[in-house]
């Protein structure tokens, strides 16, 4: 195996002179921390134990609890950490992980998928030798169901290493997981524990790439549909170090320093265990996704010794070098493959509602709006438990039956954010969109983002909607005001998008070679020339064909067209047609991504939630939960009930559908 880590054995080391080193550092009133970090970060681990060993000899003292005694907080959890054995470190985790009240699942799931054969015996030896009791006993005390199951079967360390593959074996593995899961009703979850749990890491990947052939579903939209809690967040786990261990850790990582704090804990002990293994794959990979080096973030997001251990851990900061590895380059092409390969199952949490009587629901609705006061429950069990078809059928019968406007006694009765979030669900997908469009172009400034997000996410259908409904309800064409609101490349960008003449149909393979070596021309050429082909290409070629362009412009450049708009271009130039990219590879992603937005940091973009919500709650709000809570760790339902309140709040939440 290639180790790929930024800490290496020392040369001429000595561990006598090491050891005083430190003993001096901490001899006397306070402590030479620099020296300490120093002289610890550019050691090896077997170079560490040596030390511990001779300091013992030399001063008749414990290392170990010499640093503790000497060093506090986050530094000394750190510097206590690098001193132990990875297979003690392991162990130490996971006894941390289960022993008091609660248990820390996600780091039990983060080791747990993440090692090898070998790693996983030392630990349990460690454990034993630690603590005096079997790490299985613990485990399987503090965890429950298929979860405990599929941890169990992994902590045997069993897993097929041999590197040969059987192909009649892959094919029979990847239709006994299609049988166990997306083929029948319930989830044989035995097969996916057996499967997943054993198998050697090669077979794994042609089986999952004969599972999309089978089912055109990746592997992990099959386990987010049919499992859910700890045990999905397991087998997506192991699915993801199959396919790329770098690529798992690196997604960690960002998770544990995003937002408000740091999680400390997962941030030490990745920054740790990956240290001399494989941290190089890990930062290529992690720029790749985040477009940010992980020095940089590590760098913004902690301060002090500790901060300065880490980033010598880590190693140097990839955004000076501003070119892509190779690794990272496959990585990105097999992220473009397996999104053109995979046809995602569009998901809604708002349908039909059954034995659905509109003349019923018109005069419920009457009667909550009736006399003093308003019985908003009422309203919103009826409008947020209908389809949009359905909710036509009410405004109707409501006229027909009461002859009163439906619109305009909700208007007068509810008010604010419930107003808008209520009237939202009664429009047409038309009309919405079309009011939508007006909202984000009236008063002094423009909301380019609202624009962007609308005009790129639309069939040619929609947009063909959204135009007629926007000229019947303003009397001007939404052409003519984006042109009035809007300037430059931009414009030019939003106008051609507003014609809603996107190709349609599967990727024409030729062409998609002819257009990534345009792209990968235009890279060349200057600004506005490149923008004119970007847009020549990206808004006018069908989805699934800019899959495959996008895939082989990363064989012709050796970078990601994500990469290339982030640094080529700037402002809305550069938001629309990274929006348009982010869509491509994964649209319920990029709208997760926009809601996470809406929502994160002080203050709540209420628009833009209740935009997303009600135009995607019969489309594919499912799937966006899905995505929300596997890149930001909470759910979606979480992010709303902290973030909103009242029947607002009450109405969101009945459109999300569910907790995940």
């Amino acid at each position: 195996m290639v180790f790929r880590g930024t800490i290496t054995d020392a040369p001429d080391f000595d561990a006598s002179a090491d050891a005083e080193t430190l003993y001096n550092a901490m001899k006397g009133f306070g402590s030479d921390k620099e020296a300490i970090l120093d002289l610890v970060t550019s050691r090896s681990n077997a170079q560490r134990q040596e030390i511990i060993a001779a300091y013992k000899s030399s001063f008749g003292k414990d290392l170990i609890d010499d640093l503790k005694y000497e060093l506090t907080g986050k530094f000394e959890r750190l510097i206590v950490s690098l001193m132990r054995t990875p297979a003690y470190h392991d162990a130490k985790e996971i006894n941390d992980a289960v022993k008091g009240a609660g248990t820390n699942e996600r780091c039990l799931v983060e080791i747990m998928a993440s090692r090898n054969n070998k790693q996983i015996h030392e630990m349990v030896a460690a454990y034993k030798d630690a603590y005096g009791r079997d790490i299985e006993d613990d485990i399987t005390a503090d965890t429950s169901g298929h979860f405990k199951k599929m941890l169990v079967a992994l902590l045997q360390g069993t897993r097929d290493e041999s590197g040969v593959v059987d192909a009649d074996l892959v094919e029979q593995d990847a239709q006994e997981l299609y049988a166990a899961g997306e083929e029948q009703w319930g989830t044989d979850e035995a097969k996916f524990i057996m499967i997943l749990g054993s198998r050697s890491v090669t077979h794994l990947r042609m089986v999952f790439d004969a599972y999309e052939k089978i089912t055109e579903l990746s592997i992990e939209d099959s386990i987010k549909n049919e499992l859910s809690g700890d045990f999905e967040r397991l087998m997506l786990a192991v699915v993801q170090c199959i396919r790329s261990v770098p690529m798992f850790f690196a997604k960690r990582l960002y998770k544990s320093m995003k937002g408000l704090g740091t999680a400390d804990n997962t941030l030490i002990r990745i920054m740790i265990s990956r240290s001399e293994t494989d941290m190089l794959d890990i930062r290529e990979c992690f720029r790749l996704r985040y477009e940010k080096s992980l020095y940089n973030m590590i760098k913004d997001d902690t301060s002090g010794d500790y901060k300065r251990t880490l980033l010598n851990l880590c190693g140097g900061d990839d955004d000076l070098a501003g070119e892509f590895f190779p690794e990272a380059a496959q990585i990105a092409y097999k992220m473009w493959e397996l999104s053109a390969m995979t046809k995602i199952q569009l998901r809604p949490t708002v349908r039909p509602a059954p034995n659905f009587d509109p003349a019923a629901d018109a005069q419920a609705l009457r009667k909550a709006m009736k006399g003093f006061g308003t019985d908003e429950d009422a309203i919103i069990d009826i409008v947020a438990q209908r389809s949009n078809a359905q909710r036509q059928e009410i405004r109707q019968a409501f006229k027909s039956l009461l002859g009163r406007d439906l619109m305009k006694d909700l208007k007068s009765e509810l008010s604010k954010n419930l107003e808008r979030l209520i009237i939202g669900l009664m429009l047409t997908p038309a009309e919405f969109d079309a009011k939508m469009m007006r909202k984000a172009m009236e008063g002094a400034g423009t909301d380019e983002h609202a624009l962007i997000e609308i005009l790129v996410t639309r069939s040619n259908e929609e947009i063909h909607a959204m135009n007629a409904a926007y000229q019947n309800a303003y009397k001007k064409t939404l052409e003519e005001a984006i042109q009035s609101d809007t300037s430059g490349h931009f414009c030019r960008i939003l106008v051609s998008l507003v014609q809603g003449a996107r190709e349609e149909g599967p990727a024409d393979m030729e062409r998609a070679n002819a257009d990534a070596q345009e792209l990968a021309d235009a890279c060349n050429a200057d600004s506005d020339d490149m923008e004119m082909k970007f847009m020549s290409i990206l808004c006018t070629r069908s989805f699934p064909h800019l899959r495959k362009v996008f895939q082989e412009f990363v064989r012709c450049t050796n970078k990601d067209i994500e990469q290339i708009i982030k640094k080529e271009m700037s402002g809305d130039v550069k938001n629309a047609f990274y929006a348009i990219v982010r869509s491509v590879k994964n649209q319920p992603s990029y709208f997760a991504d926009r809601l996470y937005k809406a929502m994160k940091g002080l203050g709540t973009d209420d628009r833009a939630l209740i935009r997303i919500m009600v135009s995607r709650c019969e489309i594919d709000l499912f799937n966006i939960r899905k995505e929300f809570k596997e890149t930001h760790d909470d759910s979606l339902h979480e992010f709303i009930q902290g973030d909103t309140s009242g029947d607002y709040r009450k109405t969101l939440l009945v459109l999300c559908g569910g907790e995940d």
